[in-house]
């Protein structure tokens, strides 16, 4: 009795050689990519929703300054230069993402630890900076009860440097995977989604920059 081989891969499931470790739907995209996509899809309606409230009502309510400072404005409390130099900062660390994805796809585990290292650290400043500037304002009189300014300010401002400090921490532990020898070339997708979120709260910032600092409040 004669038995024919199966050819090569014949009894493979589709998508087994490639994409075993994510599994792809029928879009192409991998599922976690597509879940991070879904996510920051939400996320944009949630910052969204902020901002268009921000712009609205922005100069139609009565600026409540504290009572030490009757005559303070927004414009008064600004330090437009140092906070371009922190947005600055901010979008760099999206340029040292991009190299950390391009150095774990060619297999440089040192480099990609200095990528990273260096994002984390711009990440890092930009908090400092916007920490900085909440004590600045809070001592010059602008309160989270400073009518609708001061509260969609802190707020808006506030669920950003949040959204940046999640990302920090997402890095941190890239970081230290890649130091347990744990985040190989084939694990280049974790790399790549956490670059998706970093550069999206880099893109909510050069938004709110502008609404808030850029555009005069009236």
């Amino acid at each position: 009795m004669t038995t024919t081989a199966a050819a090569p891969g014949a009894l493979e499931a589709p998508g087994a050689a490639h994409g075993a470790d994510h599994p792809e739907t029928n879009t192409g995209i991998s599922n976690t990519k597509l879940a991070v996509w879904v996510f920051l899809s939400s996320e944009c309606l949630f910052f969204g929703a902020f901002i268009s409230t921000y712009l609205i009502f922005r100069g139609r309510d009565n600026f409540l300054p504290a009572a030490t400072r009757p005559n303070l404005q927004p414009k008064q409390l600004f330090d437009i230069p140092f906070t371009s130099c922190t947005s600055f900062i901010l979008l760099m660390s999206s340029l040292t993402m991009v190299l950390a994805l391009a150095a774990i796809q060619r297999g440089d585990q040192r480099r990609l630890r200095i990528w990273l290292g260096a994002t984390i650290l711009f990440g890092l400043t930009f908090i400092s900076g916007q920490v900085y500037e909440f004590t600045n304002f809070y001592r010059e009189g602008l309160h989270l009860s400073s009518g609708t300014f001061g509260s969609t300010f802190y707020v808006m401002t506030g669920l950003h440097g949040a959204h940046v400090t999640v990302g920090i921490f997402w890095l941190l532990s890239l970081y230290q995977r890649s130091l347990q020898g744990k985040l190989g070339a084939d694990k280049a997708e974790a790399v790549e989604v956490a670059g998706l979120y970093w550069h999206f709260v880099d893109i909510v910032w050069i938004v709110i920059f502008t609404a808030i600092y850029l555009i005069p409040y009236k």
